[in-house]
């Protein structure tokens, strides 16, 4: 199990203030109801995060669309966004020659 996991797997959601709510299915072929809880939440295109308080109003609305979403606390939030950055950072180029080496008499 990777570090991440295991952090998330141990953070209760409850001791968390705010809620990192990530869209990460799309809403057509949903029913009518968990679309409009999806815009309740404000969350309207794939990939798409949103900042909500946890209150159990809004704990409510995520148990319904649990299969739709990704919840994650501030510190899981910002391990993901961290890990990504690393993943995109800037890497020193490849350097490939395709010339042969020079050939060098090593019976002198």
């Amino acid at each position: 199990m990777s570090a991440y996991k295991a952090f998330k797997a141990c953070v209760p959601i409850e001791w968390s203030d705010k809620l990192y709510i990530t869209l990460v299915r799309g809403m057509p072929g949903t029913r009518e109801l968990h679309r409009r809880t999806l815009e309740a939440l404000h969350l309207r295109k794939c990939n798409r995060t949103v900042v909500r308080k946890n209150t159990p109003t809004v704990r409510g609305m995520l148990q319904q669309v649990k299969r739709l979403v990704a919840i994650e606390t501030k510190e899981m939030y910002e391990a993901r966004k961290q890990r990504e950055a690393n993943q995109r950072a800037l890497r020193p180029p490849f350097v490939i020659s395709h010339h042969p080496a020079p050939k060098t008499d090593s019976s002198q």
